[in-house]
């Protein structure tokens, strides 16, 4: 494998290819922020607008900005959906919206937690790349009341019958492992410190469960223990396999090698666990006991899935040698680049069936925005690089 050769794909393909569909097609001129409905052309197939995709979009933009090069046009980018966001992604108190008509006129309220993280990672990259300490200011609120939301991350909104099955779900620690490093800068050390040891934690010794196998599982009683129920049983290898990335970049900050081979681990078990023998690719969903899954799109092939298990395979073999994750990165590979790039026209397809054929055509949806494709075709870049 050349890795400066495959180091020239990936940025390529991040920087002539997906970054300018996303500046040409989805910026809205006339009332700011994103589109993120776009067809597979980059047409816009519908015009409202999902707060987390535009944090996720002002995040982006953002951080190519601080890391890569300072281009104005990523920079006037980010800004422009930054300050859209600013206006009406909130309730004026930074309870951010799920979702905006074009306007900006409020049309889901803010049940979704994950509006709250992208908003906070959106502000804390813009805050780096003006200087604005307004920007800084709601990026450390928004991640403020994300803490005081943990044990209740719907608020108001959440449809559970108190009482009855109280379950918490991994996806709040896993994407804190990755949030509190996105705005350190912000911080105080030992708030962070406290902060990510919590997330280890959670993710490393209550979601992590040996006695499976050495899977992570989507959902635990709040006292820790499995749940025989729906919830309970299912798994997300995506998820979990995206969380250890997160987690191997902590393990290299704190200079914890242990953590790093445990992540490593889990990432060699859930690429294995969740590999479709038949026709390749990551399942979406399954149950650990081989029951029927609820969820329909179980056995999907998403793209997010899959360029977060490139993220992670690379990782593990930049961090520990392991060739059996560079064997796992070739095949994923192989399947990615078959399967997700559009020969056609610029990003990638989003959504396929088992067996590996394109569902849907469009490149941005209510779910899918400027994030997994180019967040991960950089972050694979630079691995690379640094490859020899």
């Amino acid at each position: 494998m050349v890795f400066k050769e495959l180091a020239a794909q990936y940025k390529t393909e991040l920087l002539d290819g997906v970054l300018p569909f996303w500046l040409n097609n989805s910026q809205d001129k006339e009332f700011g922020g994103y589109f993120t409905c776009l067809d597979r052309d980059g047409s816009v197939f519908d015009t409202d607008k999902f707060v987390w995709l535009q944090g996720r979009e002002v995040w982006m933009f953002s951080m190519l900005y601080n890391k890569v090069e300072k281009r104005k046009e990523w920079l006037d980018c980010a800004v422009q959906g930054g300050e859209f966001l600013k206006k009406f992604g909130h309730d004026g108190n930074y309870n951010w919206y799920f979702s905006l008509d074009r306007e900006g006129r409020p049309l889901v309220e803010p049940y979704n937690i994950f509006s709250y993280t992208f908003a906070t990672m959106a502000f804390g990259q813009l805050s780096l790349a003006t200087g604005n300490q307004e920007y800084a200011d709601i990026a450390k609120k928004t991640f403020e009341i994300i803490l005081s939301k943990v044990e209740n991350p719907k608020g108001k909104w959440n449809k559970l019958y108190p009482g009855t099955r109280n379950l918490k779900n991994f996806a709040l620690p896993m994407i804190l492992c990755n949030l509190a490093l996105e705005i350190e800068h912000l911080l105080n050390e030992d708030y962070l410190n406290q902060t990510i040891e919590t997330c280890i934690h959670e993710v490393m010794d209550v979601f992590y469960r040996p006695e499976l196998g050495g899977i992570i599982i989507e959902n635990v009683t709040t006292d820790g223990q499995l749940s025989n129920t729906f919830d309970g049983r299912l798994v997300n290898p995506g998820h979990s396999i995206e969380a250890m990335w997160f987690i191997m970049d902590l393990g290299k900050r704190l200079n914890r090698p242990d953590l790093i081979e445990k992540a490593k681990d889990i990432t060699l078990t859930m690429v294995k666990y969740g590999w479709d023998e038949q026709y390749g690719g990551i399942f979406y969903f399954k149950d650990r006991l081989g029951c029927p899954p609820q969820q329909l799109e179980w056995d999907q092939k998403l793209w997010w899935v899959h360029i977060e298990t490139l993220i992670s395979l690379l990782k593990g073999y930049q961090l520990t040698g392991s060739q059996e994750c560079l064997e796992w990165f070739e095949k994923v590979h192989d399947y990615v680049w078959t399967h997700f790039k559009d020969p056609e026209y610029p990003e990638w397809f989003g959504y396929l069936d088992r067996r590996g054929e394109v569902l849907l055509p469009l490149k941005g949806g209510k779910w899918k925005g400027c994030f997994h494709v180019p967040r991960g075709l950089y972050q694979c870049w630079k691995v690379l690089e640094e490859l020899k």
